[in-house]
């Protein structure tokens, strides 16, 4: 089974933004984390069983900032959350999805993350996530 797992909201400024969405959402994000290995900083919200994530660019040349310059401020992907995520990748490449990386990486919030390039998913960024167990 697949579900929503997150949408992801690239933001400009990650502290004005947390203070709009505590007013919009009547809440406090739940965690604040760094991704040295995306170059972003991340809150999240917990709406039901979705969560939102705003990602706030750490260096001008992050993937976040490209996206603000040509599009703004935004939705920036939806993630779904998979069981296995190393099968779900090889059934997706099978089935002619453009992977934006051959491995699962470490995301933010504990998850192993696998993002779908947009050109091969009718322009939206889909990111794989799966939650990291202790072995």
């Amino acid at each position: 089974m697949i579900k929503v797992e997150h949408i992801g909201i690239a933001v400009k400024n990650i502290n004005n933004s947390n203070e709009l969405f505590t007013k919009l959402f009547n809440q406090q994000p739940y965690k604040l984390e760094s991704v040295e290995s995306e170059k972003v900083s991340t809150s999240f919200f917990q709406m039901g069983e979705t969560k939102i994530e705003l990602l706030e660019a750490t260096d001008p040349d992050s993937p976040i900032a490209k996206f603000i310059e040509k599009r703004g401020e935004g939705i920036h992907h939806i993630a779904y959350e998979v069981e296995n995520i190393e099968a779900e990748m090889k059934r997706l490449k099978n089935e002619g999805f453009t992977l934006l990386n051959e491995t699962p990486k470490k995301g933010a919030d504990n998850k192993l993350v696998c993002f779908l390039h947009p050109k091969s998913t009718n322009g939206v960024l889909i990111e794989l996530c799966q939650e990291i167990t202790s072995s």
